[in-house]
């Protein structure tokens, strides 16, 4: 784990050499970003509205019986904001788009793609690894955009037609603008950015040292969700810790 770590660290310093260099890979770049929309908006959706409505039905009842039903939407938006949109669709991207990633990489290293593409002295790091962690970066932000909302519409719709809970539309959407700022908002996306360049690179650097033929793209794929779900609970700590003092 820690040996992984030291390299993915490496990996990320070669990346950041190579930005200047995501213009010319502009195209793999979009074509990335609809590969990543494509298999991962529809279960954002799906999972960010049942998310908001399992909250609301915790919650929303207990709070009624004190009289804080006025505070529902306060809860499940912040919930969604600084914690639960950022970290699940960051699990949900580890888990689709990561392994497919690592699958992909894999492939070519045991099947010395890679090797040809330095024998032609193109760059793995600047054609390979730069595109994926460019559109990852950019699509996780924007995925845990629409999971907030959909969040707080799930949150809604529970909260609304529950009989137990008692609070008006309105009531729910006075509750939630009263709660939630748009440094709220920026806390989440600062996160989830974080968590993509930590898939994008896990996911990467296990698909460049998968050896041992179709078993070793196996046992890199598995690497690749499980480190990068560690590394996002560690990473979703720290930021917290420090977005807590920023505050």
């Amino acid at each position: 784990m820690f040996h992984d770590l030291g390299e993915v660290l490496l990996l990320l310093a070669r990346t950041f050499r190579a930005l200047p260099h995501t213009v010319r890979q502009r195209r793999k770049v979009l074509e990335q970003l609809f590969e990543i929309g494509n298999a991962s908006l529809l279960m954002a959706c799906i999972l960010s509205l049942f998310i908001g409505g399992v909250l609301a039905l915790q919650t929303g009842p207990v709070m009624a019986e004190r009289g804080l039903q006025s505070f529902i939407g306060q809860i499940v938006g912040l919930s969604m904001c600084r914690e639960l949109a950022p970290v699940m669709m960051a699990v949900l991207i580890a888990g689709r788009i990561g392994s497919a990633m690592a699958a992909e990489i894999g492939s070519m290293r045991v099947y010395q793609e890679i090797d040809a593409l330095r024998t032609m002295n193109i760059n793995p790091v600047h054609y390979l690894v730069l595109p994926r962690v460019v559109a990852i970066s950019i699509a996780l932000p924007l995925l845990v955009v629409f999971s907030i909302l959909v969040g707080w519409a799930g949150g809604a719709l529970v909260a609304v037609t529950n009989y137990q809970i008692g609070i008006s539309f309105h009531g729910y959407v006075k509750s939630l603008g009263n709660g939630i700022d748009v440094l709220d908002v920026v806390n989440g996306l600062l996160k989830s950015f974080g968590f993509a360049v930590t898939i994008g690179l896990v996911a990467c650097h296990q698909g460049l040292s998968t050896v041992g033929g179709p078993r070793g793209i196996g046992r890199s794929v598995t690497k690749a969700v499980v480190n990068s779900i560690v590394m996002i609970l560690l990473l979703d700590y720290v930021f917290t810790r420090l977005l807590m003092h920023l505050d």
